[in-house]
């Protein structure tokens, strides 16, 4: 069965259409857009700063929205669309960028969200991390480092950062598993063999199952998307490995939380004890339009699990990180209030913008008062 009941490919001019959108992932560089957004009925827009901008000056037919996307796929590509619904994958234009691609059906058309992934792979300052504490994450032999945040808030760059950092300072076996693979690193002091599912391994959990037999020191995962996922990362970490993975989660509670919840009642207690002892360190991010709109910022929550911390998790006190949070700056840790309060602060982001990302708008008043 195929979409808009034509043969997979039909009435597709490829070459055509692959000049046409090529053309449009070929000025996203130029244009600093961060994805591209195709769809039925609609132009083509770009994200630019975090805003939705026309791509083009026209509507897409549903036919020819499914010919703009299925001019970068590939036949198989197409046939498992097809048949799934959704598919992820990545693509390339050499000198130019790779791209995530997610392909999906919405009121039975094609639509597809493209984001671009730069071929430079940011060091740590360069991403605006706080630089002494990743880069200490980063030289433990084992344990788990969590990186979270909402879809587009530079999940990705910041473990890509990571990363490099280690293959640069340390000589290690790193494994990244990727749904797809987003930043291709080159090896330096480290070898890195990077896995792409669908292509070099069937699903997280199926890469997961078997990567301790590959003889690593790092590992790389790129979602934690369900109980056994997470069960196999705190296990790897548990065996004297250094796990760095990503949650969809807004802040450091609500990540530990998160993992311990998965877990039915009977297991949370052990997991609680196993999440105490291997995790290091929460960075929860999120990427804020600098005024002006011309940019954007990163304003992160670092959770540095220190004795106290593991003693809270341990004995069901999670609920008191966030005092510790607060008061343990001299540990490198802070909430993002406090990550917004500096950024308005020092005049990188304005007012409305600090605000409109706190979920505690009251205690971030208290922080920085009202507009000036």
């Amino acid at each position: 069965m195929y979409l808009n009941n034509a043969p997979a490919g039909a009435g597709i001019t490829r070459q055509g259409d692959k000049m046409e959108i090529t053309k449009l992932l070929n000025a996203m560089p130029e244009k600093e857009a961060s994805d591209l957004h195709i769809g039925a009925n609609t132009p083509m827009h770009y994200r630019i700063n975090g805003m939705l901008v026309d791509a083009t000056d026209h509507p897409l037919t549903p036919d020819e929205t499914r010919k703009n996307v299925y001019a970068i796929m590939t036949e198989e590509q197409i046939n498992r669309f097809e048949k799934e619904r959704e598919l992820d994958f990545s693509y390339s234009i050499e000198n130019i960028a790779r791209f995530r691609v997610n392909v999906f059906m919405q009121r039975s058309n094609v639509g597809c969200a493209i984001r671009m992934i730069p071929e430079y792979v940011r060091t740590i300052a360069e991403c605006g991390l706080p630089e002494d504490i990743v880069k200490d994450f980063c030289k433990f032999p084992k344990g788990m480092v969590l990186v979270t945040g909402a879809t587009g808030s530079g999940k990705s760059t910041t473990l890509a950062a990571m990363v490099e950092e280690i293959n640069k300072t340390r000589g290690c076996h790193i494994i990244t598993v990727e749904d797809p693979i987003e930043y291709v690193h080159k090896n330096k002091k480290s070898i890195i063999d990077q896995r792409e599912i669908h292509h070099d391994t069937y699903s997280f959990n199926n890469a997961l199952r078997h990567v301790l037999r590959q003889d690593p020191d790092v590992i790389l995962i790129g979602e934690l998307r369900d109980l056994e996922s997470i069960q196999h990362a705190l296990v790897i970490a548990d065996t004297g490995h250094l796990v760095l993975a990503t949650l969809h989660t807004s802040d450091s509670i609500q990540t530990i939380n998160r993992i311990i919840d998965v877990f039915p009642s009977h297991q949370q207690k052990q997991v609680r004890i196993q999440l105490s002892f291997v995790l290091l360190g929460v960075i929860s991010q999120q990427l804020i339009p600098t005024v002006g709109e011309d940019a954007q910022v990163l304003a992160t929550e670092i959770l540095v699990a220190t004795p106290p911390i593991k003693n809270m998790i341990r004995d069901e006190r999670v609920h008191q990180i966030y005092s510790s949070l607060q008061t343990s700056q001299k540990m490198g840790m802070k909430t993002m209030n406090q990550s917004l309060a500096e950024l308005y602060n020092s005049g990188v982001i304005n007012y409305e913008a600090a605000i409109s990302r706190s979920t505690d708008v009251e205690e971030l008043v208290k922080l920085i008062g009202y507009p000036r």
